[in-house]
């Protein structure tokens, strides 16, 4: 081999260890039980990655309005970090965690490095419901996760333990949009 193969031979060996590896330093990690967090880990796991909570509103057919503080994530290293590595099904005490953006978006999600499984809704801008999924955890021995994409433009995506949405009332004939901090 010549002297520049040998390099280009290198780097591809340093990509696939890389890509192999993930950025999240969760090499090992398939063989260890997950401990479930209280949720006062949760929330320090969570504040000191700087998540804020504000008021999520869900207006219900009938009229009535049903509140929640929920965990914002509205930047992308937020959008990011999402509820990866949290263990406790409350969710750190915000039992969900808002997603926005400032424009419609398109973007899916998937389940790595997250060990809960959750439920997913997808609201446009007007605070409509645009469609819903449930995610289950993505072993951390696979190497491709599914992604869960919403079927049109949404601004609003809430992530949940799996199961609770109803619990909740979101769905086709709720408007949900999110209020000031609490």
């Amino acid at each position: 081999m010549t002297r520049g193969a040998i390099g280009v031979v290198g780097l591809v060996a340093l990509l696939f260890i890389a890509v192999g590896c993930g950025s999240s330093g969760s090499s090992g990690r398939s063989n260890e039980p997950t401990i479930a967090q209280s949720p006062s880990a949760a929330e320090r796991s969570l504040r000191s990655d700087g998540f804020t909570k504000v008021t999520l509103r869900i207006r219900h057919a009938d009229g009535s309005i049903e509140v929640h503080c929920v965990w914002l994530a509205d930047t992308e290293v937020e959008r990011g970090r999402g509820l990866k590595e949290i263990t406790d099904s409350s969710i750190g005490g915000g039992e969900a965690m808002a997603f926005l953006w400032v424009l419609d978006t398109t973007a899916a999600f998937w389940m790595k490095d997250t060990l809960l499984p959750l439920s997913i809704a997808w609201i446009d801008s007007a605070g409509a419901f645009v469609g819903s999924a449930d995610m289950d955890p993505c072993p951390a021995t696979s190497s491709r996760c599914p992604v869960f994409p919403a079927f049109r433009p949404y601004r609003l995506a809430i992530e949940m333990a799996q199961g609770r949405l109803q619990d909740w009332g979101i769905g086709p004939d709720a408007t949900i949009t999110l209020a000031e901090a609490c």
